[in-house]
């Protein structure tokens, strides 16, 4: 006893011992007491701990914190520590406190008490500048459990949902469903804040905000209209956990909102027609047929969720087919096929759900899975289970053209060691028989086969299938019915006793002579059976002594009069029943006459159904779907309108907002370097001596200093900025006009060249007698201050005024586009002659900036008429997905055989490398193309300085950082091979580098100016290390691997 108890302490309280630190000394009391460890308190545990947390040092409470996390990893209790662990709420260490609140949120549930002192101290974290500080300030807050507090819960995640920080918003998310379930009455102020979340453009906070739309308010469809599309277009870089609520949400939306897609009849359909019917219930059916056409947001579900299929999280694979099952045209749905067939080398859990899903999909659609049916033959290490779902699987593809190899691996899943898979085989092997007619024959000799099988499990489902399928044909198979018979002394199962029995005594007028034979054998061992045996035993008896009662009347008193005093109550009312039915006597009334037609009455076959064909009344992939049960929170797909709601209430209004500007004052004269180059004016600070940043693109279509034309231009040296007018009537009437302002600037301008040092005004002076080709705009106080005059500088050479143009100066417009290191000659087919029926389109991306607007992608066009008639009116149809911003190319009237034309797009990608799918169009026909950009062509080369790159790397760390470590071909180990190989993966920019084995390229994002950095450092030989920094956490991956590719090869 002592042993026993002494071991199970050591295994049980040693590791946490040493882990909590105490010292233990093996003492007589503590031997003594070992005993009754089970029932014995140690008081003086976890000491240790709570002496380190309430020393003075941060090393020490934070040592001690690091320990209480991993006990609480483990499983191990420590909320006794909570009192020593909630004085550190306050700390001033960073890391500590991160640790604490992770403490907090664990127990705080549980000492609520305590939790409840420690309210102004979370209140005031809410404010910290750390967003992971007022994060988790909010989730311990959120995880006190008290009515007391819903106020002041109410108010933090209010004032979370409008955090600078996506992370913030995220949290607040959370906290709205704990809030609402400790207190359901604030519903409507917190579908205030899930509508305010909702328009987050973040995809950190999209996921969480929809779980917290379908745990409060599932039913207010109207909270999604406005943000369907954005969800849409967000789907694809939101993480795979938010991914698969938003997909089951969109899917209940889309039920709603969409008219059903399989009234959509393809052309091939088997519809038959009589020869004599007329054309016009012909073009009526016609009519009927084509009138469906699918919703553009219907469209854009299907295909922005297509892409997630090559998930690597088996939820969104999932998630994705079951959308597609519910919402797409039938023919469209074999999508998903191969998709969920991968999923198949998976663990035997994700294995087991993705066959019960399949398992269902393949009763309606036999075709969807047929070509992989060797994917779901069973194997030897299959857990019983998953052979059971494959089984299942197997008996609902087969058909005609392959049962017979169906039923080949049916004759050695028979064979298997598993008992249990052996039986359902066996039942498959009867479901078939069912099914198909043609193999009925061969079905049942293979079962009469098994019958004489040493194992009694497959002799008895054996009997219970070869009985359903005699059932069918009674009177084609009086053999078997005779054989197995024979067999009855030989089968000791239940089930299958009472079906030979059930056998006999249906059939009992086709075996006159063998069936009295076996009620009597029956009768000898009746008391000693089992309940369903007596009872078909009784039947029988019944039976008989309608049809034979000369030879079984003694017989079936007998068994009557066993009957009617077993243990079984069942039994005994079912005798007394048979008797005054069958027997004739003073006390039976009317219903005897009918004995015969109720016991002998004609019974219909039974039907062999799939236990899984009414499990589509469930939404695929969810826990009702797996247990077959409406399990709590399950929410039911709607029908399909019949007449589509009003789609323009997803329609968003976007309303241009009013832009004021913080333009800065140069100081400084600016001189036009150039009068034109490209639309693009290059001014030069003559202070600094360096060309300045362009800002504002030229309106005039000939020379600038021809036209009005205002530029802002930006030194890249003080960041200053100067509005420029390039008409010399202007600058001349504006000088007599505000003289006084004239003087003022000559003021400033005279205080900062005395501030300056000797050397710069010798050389601004040098500078002033350049040329005369070379004309000096000084900035006017009409553009310099319009109408506010600063008070006070902002540094020694900036003062600000606001200012209102239509150009705005973001930290995009601070980085000089350079021009690209290398332009791809290749191109890729748009439009192949013969699908364009003459007309062949091909495109490329020249890699300069767009001049239609500057967030847009420039591609160029050729199109060719290979025919030998003229193509007229050719130009861009509809685009998708809708809202593709895309600037087209003007209509080009006639394009005559065997010429050529180049024409530009302007295509704003919005940073992803989704497909711009458009029509293009002539006069006669409209072919749909697509345009699919590689993410390295959707980059601006940038030019900056070794220093900047790092400050702008170091901005860009963690979460924003992706590297791998590649072997490069032997012909890339040298600087000009790598600045090719990265300059024809992706439009970058090559940075200076003081280091031979550390290459850098800069560049930013067309659409939004995020900014790309890629560094390339050569480890030894044939090794390098290839980092992207930037914010754009799907681009920099892809980007990645394009140049590990890249790289990789010769």
């Amino acid at each position: 006893m002592s042993t026993n108890n002494l071991s199970y302490n050591d295994q049980g309280g040693s590791d946490s011992a040493v882990e909590v630190g105490q010292e233990t000394t093996p003492t007589s009391s503590s031997n003594a007491g070992a005993g009754f460890g089970l029932f014995s308190t140690n008081f003086k545990k976890n000491d240790d701990l709570k002496e380190m947390l309430e020393s003075n040092k941060d090393s020490l409470k934070l040592d001690a914190m690091k320990r209480i996390i991993a006990l609480i990893a483990k499983g191990k209790n420590a909320s006794e520590l909570f009192p020593a662990v909630v004085k550190n709420v306050a700390s001033k260490n960073i890391e500590l406190k991160k640790l604490v609140y992770v403490y907090l949120v664990r127990y705080a549930e549980e000492q609520q008490d305590l939790a409840l002192l420690s309210i102004s101290t979370f209140q005031r974290a809410l404010k910290d500048p750390n967003q992971l500080i007022r994060a988790s300030a909010l989730r311990v807050l959120s995880s006190i459990r008290v009515p007391i507090i819903v106020p002041i819960m109410m108010l933090a995640i209010k004032e979370a949902a409008s955090d600078m920080s996506p992370y913030v918003r995220k949290t607040s998310a959370h906290a709205i469903q704990k809030l609402y379930s400790l207190d359901p009455d604030q519903k409507e102020h917190l579908i205030e804040v899930i509508d305010k979340l909702l328009k987050d453009k973040s995809t950190l906070v999209a996921g969480s905000v929809v779980m917290a739309f379908e745990e409060v308010c599932p039913d207010r469809i109207d909270l999604i209209h406005k943000n369907y599309r954005k969800l849409c277009n967000l789907l694809v870089d939101v993480e795979e956990w938010g991914q698969v609520v938003i997909i089951s949400m969109l899917t209940r939306y889309a039920r709603t909102q969409f008219t059903s897609p399989w009234r959509e009849v393809s052309g091939g359909g088997n519809s038959e027609t009589a020869f004599y019917e007329s054309d016009e219930k012909k073009t009526e059916n016609e009519d009927e047929k084509k009138s469906y056409m699918m919703d553009p947001d219907h469209r854009l579900l299907l295909r922005n969720t297509k892409p997630l299929l090559q998930s690597r999280n088996t939820a969104v694979v999932v998630s994705v087919a079951q959308l597609y099952w519910h919402l797409a045209p039938k023919h469209e749905v074999g999508v998903i096929t191969k998709s969920l067939v991968r999923l198949l080398r998976s663990h035997r859990e994700v294995q087991y759900i993705v066959l019960q899903n399949i398992a269902t999909m393949s009763i309606q659609r036999k075709g969807m899975f047929e070509p992989y049916m060797k994917s779901f033959y069973v194997r030897s290490t299959d857990a019983t289970h998953i052979k059971s779902l494959k089984l299942e699987i197997l008996t609902s593809l087969a058909n005609e053209a392959n049962i017979s190899t169906i039923l080949r691996e049916f004759q050695t899943y028979v064979k298997s060691q598993d008992k249990e898979f052996a039986a359902g085989t066996i039942q498959a092997i009867g479901r078939c028989a069912t099914n198909i007619s043609e193999v009925t024959d061969t079905c049942l000799q293979g079962l009469v086969l098994l019958l004489s099988n040493r194992d009694e499990t497959v002799v008895a489902e054996s009997v219970v299938v070869i009985k359903k399928l005699l059932q069918t044909q009674p009177t084609q198979h009086s053999d078997i019915i005779k054989h197995m018979a024979k067999l009855f002394d030989n089968i000791a199962v239940p089930m299958a006793r009472a079906s030979i029995l059930w056998l006999m005594g249906e059939y009992c007028e086709r075996v006159p002579q063998i069936a009295p034979d076996v009620l009597r054998k029956v009768a000898k061992s009746f008391t000693s059976e089992e309940d369903i045996v007596k009872l078909q035993t009784v039947n029988l008896a019944a039976k008989l002594y309608l049809t034979n009662s000369k030879q079984t009347k003694l017989l079936t008193q007998y068994i009557l009069n066993l009957g009617k005093y077993d243990q079984n109550y069942d039994i005994r009312d079912r005798t007394r029943f048979i008797r005054q039915l069958i027997v004739p006597n003073e006390k039976s009334g009317a219903l005897g006459k009918y004995a015969r037609r109720i016991l002998l009455a004609p019974k219909p076959a039974p039907v062999l159904e799939s236990t899984y064909k009414d499990r589509d009344r469930y939404q695929l992939g969810t826990l009702s779907h797996t247990i077959n049960t409406k399990a709590s929170g399950y929410l039911e797909l709607s029908d399909w309108p019949a007449v589509a709601p009003d789609q323009s209430v997803r329609n968003v209004e976007v309303i241009e907002p009013v832009r004021i500007h913080l333009y800065l004052y140069c100081p400084f004269p600016l001189t036009i370097q150039a009068l034109h180059q490209g639309s693009v004016c290059v001014c030069q600070c003559l202070y600094h001596k360096v060309s300045c940043y362009f800002v504002s693109v030229c309106n005039a279509s000939q020379d600038c200093i021809h036209n009005r034309a205002r530029f802002v231009c930006l030194c890249r040296v003080c960041l200053c900025v100067c509005v420029l007018e390039s008409s010399s009537e202007v600058e001349s009437d504006e000088e007599k006009s505000s003289s006084q302002s004239s003087e003022e600037s000559d003021k400033s301008s005279s205080q900062s060249e005395k501030s300056s040092s000797e050397s710069d005004s010798e050389q601004k002076k040098k500078t002033t007698k350049k040329p005369p080709q070379k004309k000096t705009v000084k900035p006017t106080a009409k553009d310099r201050l319009h109408g506010f005059v600063p008070k006070k500088c902002l540094s020694r050479s900036l003062c600000f005024s606001l200012y209102t143009h239509p150009c705005p100066l973001s930290c995009a417009a601070l980085l000089q586009v350079s021009g690209p290191a290398f332009v791809p000659e290749k191109s890729h087919d748009l439009l192949h002659r013969m699908t364009g029926k003459g007309l062949s389109a091909q495109y490329q991306f020249p890699r300069q900036p767009c001049l239609y607007q500057p967030s847009m992608v420039s591609v160029q066009i050729s199109l060719t008429n290979t025919s030998d008639r003229p193509l007229e009116q050719i130009h861009i149809g509809d685009r998708s997905p809708t809202g593709l911003n895309m600037h087209c190319f003007n209509t080009i009237e006639c394009l005559l055989p065997e010429a050529s034309v180049t024409v530009s797009l302007g295509i704003d990608f919005n940073d992803s490398t989704q497909a711009a799918n458009f029509q293009l169009c002539t006069k006669e026909d409209q072919f749909s193309v697509s345009i699919q950009p590689a993410v390295g062509e959707l980059f601006l080369p940038i030019t900056m300085t070794e220093q900047d790159f790092r400050q702008e790397q170091g901005k860009r760390l963690g979460m924003n950082e992706s590297s791998a470590t590649i072997t490069m071909a032997a012909a890339n180990t040298t600087s000009q091979p790598i600045s090719r190989q990265v300059a024809t993966v992706a439009n970058l920019g090559v940075v200076p580098s003081g280091q031979d084995n550390i290459h850098r390229f800069a560049g930013k994002t067309a659409s939004t100016g995020a900014v790309v950095l890629v560094t390339v450092e050569l480890r030894g030989e044939s090794t390098a290390l290839i980092t992207i920094n930037t914010e754009k956490s799907v681009m920099g991956p892809m980007l990645l691997r394009d140049l590990k590719r890249a790289l990789a090869q010769a």
